[in-house]
């Protein structure tokens, strides 16, 4: 789908400044904590990491995981993952969200940092199909993703006839590109995973939120 290929292409050339918006002073106290509880939250775990960019959680999640495989669609992003920091424990991949690569074993953990908030909404159940389907039986799926900050955030330019918004970004080489960026609720989030998932758990920061959840027991 056209957007999906546009927001690859708009990753892809911002991959050198990628990590840029995690240098925001006002963001570090969040930072700190999320860089202790996200790992905490999937210790131990065979890990599926959708959408990984420069590995940034990556390098938290891999000392207390058992392994990660993580996956993007950018190969720009993924080089500049493979050289931060001590990867021993973890396997990268070329992927696509919405095609996952099959495990030799089921996951019993995924996590996707400011990956859903990309997702248009009609291809939610799609994409957590997709993803389930990687998982084993009461897997830990951990989403991250941004608060709008009035003030803070970049405004929402548009929003479609499905109710997706999109905002205008300025990358540093001058170029505009439109980006579908949601900001779902913590009711939207529960509603999301109805029927597919068990025990969710919102927190929310001051400029984002963590919502996590297990996939259904085996009947």
């Amino acid at each position: 789908m056209e957007s999906e290929e546009s927001l690859r292409r708009y990753y892809a050339a911002r991959a050198q400044e990628y990590d840029a918006v995690y240098a925001k002073p006002e963001r570090q106290a969040d930072l700190r904590i999320m860089e202790d509880w996200v790992p905490d939250i999937m210790s131990g775990k065979r890990i599926l990491e959708v959408a990984c960019g420069t590995g940034y959680w990556t390098q938290f999640l891999a000392p207390q995981a058992a392994s990660i495989l993580a996956t993007d669609a950018a190969e720009e992003t993924l080089e500049i993952a493979k050289r931060r920091g001590d990867t021993k424990k973890v396997d990268f991949c070329l992927a696509d969200a919405y095609a996952l690569p099959d495990p030799k074993d089921p996951f019993d953990g995924a996590f996707a940092g400011f990956w859903l908030s990309h997702v248009p909404l009609q291809r939610l159940r799609q994409f957590l199909d997709g993803l389930h389907a990687k998982l084993a039986p009461e897997s830990v799926v951990l989403f991250l993703d941004n608060l709008f900050v009035e003030g803070n955030s970049t405004p929402i330019a548009e929003h479609d006839a499905e109710g997706n918004a999109y905002q205008r970004r300025k990358l540093r080489d001058g170029t505009f590109h439109r980006v579908l960026k949601n900001f779902p609720s913590e009711a939207d989030l529960e509603n999301m995973i109805e029927g597919i998932g068990t025990n969710p758990q919102y927190r929310k920061f001051t400029y984002y939120w963590g919502f996590h959840y297990k996939t259904p027991p085996l009947r």
